[in-house]
């Protein structure tokens, strides 16, 4: 072999060893690439991961304000009949002379049970007689025939108060109706 041949194989090697080293370059640009862009997926991936627990535990701290806010809707629910029974016996009692002091403790322990109700969330729903009926917030038991025409369409009569438990209703108002 002559130098020359020598020189040529050694130039073709080195070319060829540039080659493969572009390449292997070229191949650890990709593989960087790749582990960047997996890495980008897996970060995005976490935080929308991220975001929906948050989102999930603010829905199931709402829930729960709410389960606590209403919990105690059934046994209002059925203490509703004892203070109408109460109003009753304070109506007929206030008829009775004689019953003054029966009427007075009455009174009192009606009183004492309305305080502590409100306490817990219940309100009375303001009803008056004259009112325009709205039957999104009131329940209409029957209709008469109005007193006066400017009575049409409007109470006459509330058989039944309207109590809320907080902002929700638990039990409509029943009223009568000039027709």
């Amino acid at each position: 072999m002559s130098k020359k041949d020598i020189e040529n194989e050694q130039v073709e090697s080195t070319q060829e060893e540039t080659v493969e080293t572009e390449a292997q370059v070229l191949e650890e640009q990709t593989n960087e690439e790749k582990l960047e862009a997996e890495v980008k997926q897996e970060k995005d991936k976490f935080l929308r991961l991220f975001a929906e627990f948050e989102n999930y535990k603010r829905r199931t701290a709402k829930e729960r304000i709410e389960l606590f806010s209403t919990a105690s809707e059934d046994v209002m629910k059925t203490l509703l009949p004892v203070l109408d029974d109460f109003e009753r016996a304070l109506t007929h009692i206030e008829d009775d002379k004689e019953a003054e002091e029966l009427r007075k403790g009455v009174l009192l322990i009606y009183q004492k049970l309305i305080k502590t109700l409100e306490q817990k969330g219940l309100k009375l729903m303001e009803v008056n007689k004259g009112d325009v009926f709205n039957a999104d917030n009131h329940e209409a038991i029957t209709q008469i025939p109005a007193p006066t025409d400017d009575m049409k369409g409007k109470i006459i009569d509330i058989v039944e108060k309207g109590y809320l438990l907080g902002d929700k209703v638990i039990r409509f108002p029943k009223v009568v109706i000039g027709q």
